[in-house]
């Protein structure tokens, strides 16, 4: 029996040089490609690409660099599959250029606030749009992150940001919020998210959940980066029942055994 998980699975493609995640393996624009035609075959719903590496510290990159990087990838992408892609970016001009080739997302890990311009492509367009809650920058989030009730405060983030947009006349069901697990969070912090995720619902709007590979699973285990895809996989069958829309992951088929196997033991009498 195939048991079918009410879950999207977004797989991700980093291509960058300095990701935390995959140290610059899919930079090369086949290599990215290859990934993709994997993570396709494995079950992904979504591909998420991204040419700017947001881990703590990242150092920014110019607009032209990071096109050159994410455009010839979703170009190619698209002359094999219609899948959902979405451009993970900071940048209106990068988003704006990722859609007239094919992206049909916008993840923006600053809710659209890092450019001004962002918002006002959000207006022009009807693409959907993932929005993230992220304490400070890249740059500076890690420095001291507190919080007096983590989740809470995400929520009330939240609030805040879907009242604006939709002030701005942005259809609210464009949205998937993100609560950021490792953006400004430690690891108890991280831990609260996990367990009350559920919580996020309230808003009414579909939740991500991004965890895959990220440095608290490390500090529970001393598993290395590149070695976290079973306990991702671990965590994401946890969080069956909380909710959640769409898991992004680099290991898709991994968390997609998961999912199948946590969503059979629930289902069984």
């Amino acid at each position: 029996m195939s048991v079918e998980v009410p879950i999207q699975l977004m797989g991700i493609i980093n291509v960058t040089p300095d990701s935390f995640s995959d140290g610059g393996q899919y930079r090369d624009t086949e290599a990215a490609v290859d990934q993709a035609r994997s993570l396709i075959s494995d079950g992904a719903d979504i591909l998420d690409i991204g040419g700017e590496s947001t881990r703590p510290y990242a150092e920014n990159v110019s607009i032209e660099e990071e096109l050159s990087r994410v455009i010839p990838v979703i170009t190619k992408i698209r002359e094999f599959s219609d899948i959902p892609i979405s451009i993970d970016t900071m940048k209106a001009d990068v988003a704006r250029q990722a859609l007239q080739v094919g992206a049909t997302i916008i993840n923006d890990v600053s809710a659209l606030r890092h450019d001004p311009l962002m918002l006002e492509l959000v207006k022009e367009t009807d693409t959907d749009i993932i929005i993230m809650h992220m304490q400070g920058t890249p740059g500076t989030m890690q420095d001291a992150p507190s919080y007096s009730d983590v989740v809470a405060e995400i929520i009330a983030f939240f609030r805040e940001r879907l009242a604006f947009l939709e002030a701005e006349g942005i259809d609210l069901g464009r949205i998937t919020i993100d609560p950021g697990i490792g953006f400004g969070k430690k690891l108890a912090h991280n831990l609260s998210i996990l367990k009350h995720i559920e919580r996020l619902s309230s808003l009414g709007r579909p939740v991500l959940l991004g965890h895959s590979r990220k440095r608290f699973l490390g500090d529970i285990t001393n598993i290395d980066t590149p070695d976290r895809d079973l306990v991702t996989a671990v965590v994401s069958g946890l969080c069956q029942n909380k909710k959640i829309s769409i898991i992004r992951v680099h290991d898709v088929a991994a968390t997609k055994y998961a999912l199948q196997v946590s969503q059979a033991v629930n289902q069984a009498h």
